[in-house]
């Protein structure tokens, strides 16, 4: 049974799908429709795409009002933010965190309207699940150090960001 945890905001969740440990590993469903669909998860969804990233990277903020998303931690361990930019949304600009592992299996869903970026707190493997394709023209930027949204990031050494990100 795939267990579900409520966050801050009512349309965001962790899913946790069940995995069957056994002595040469581990098996799970990373996703099955009629189950998450059963859970209130009724995306259709239309890209995957898997990112890996090397201890200490920040990737983020970022959001495209067309896209949902499920982001899970394949390998190594992430803290995972979203933030509300719904304009007008009595959450806007609040924030919240989740580590995500490997050993975890957290998924986390990030409804349309929330920007999301993850510090690697480990080489990590990171796999999206999303609900439109990534198209630049549509994508958002949100500073991961706006001092109006104030991350608490778990920074134990100076990020490594990309362009994009450092001039956000």
């Amino acid at each position: 049974m795939i267990q579900v945890i409520e966050t801050d905001f009512p349309d965001a969740r962790i899913f946790i799908p069940d995995v069957f440990p056994d002595n040469r590993g581990f098996f799970k469903e990373t996703y099955a429709r009629d189950k998450y669909e059963a859970l209130g998860l009724r995306e259709a969804w239309l890209q995957d795409s898997v990112s890996q990233s090397h201890r200490h990277v920040l990737r983020g903020m970022h959001y495209d009002m067309r896209m949902a998303k499920l982001v899970q931690c394949l390998a190594g361990r992430i803290f995972d933010v979203i933030v509300d930019v719904r304009q007008g949304s009595p959450s806007f600009h609040q924030w919240q965190g989740f580590e995500l592992t490997a050993d975890n299996h957290r998924q986390l869903y990030v409804p349309r309207g929330f920007a999301h970026g993850f510090l690697a707190l480990d080489d990590c493997v990171v796999h999206y699940k999303m609900t439109a394709q990534f198209d630049p023209a549509h994508e958002g930027t949100l500073s991961w150090k706006d001092p109006s949204v104030g991350i608490r990031w778990p920074l134990t050494a100076q990020p490594i960001l990309s362009a994009k990100d450092a001039n956000a």
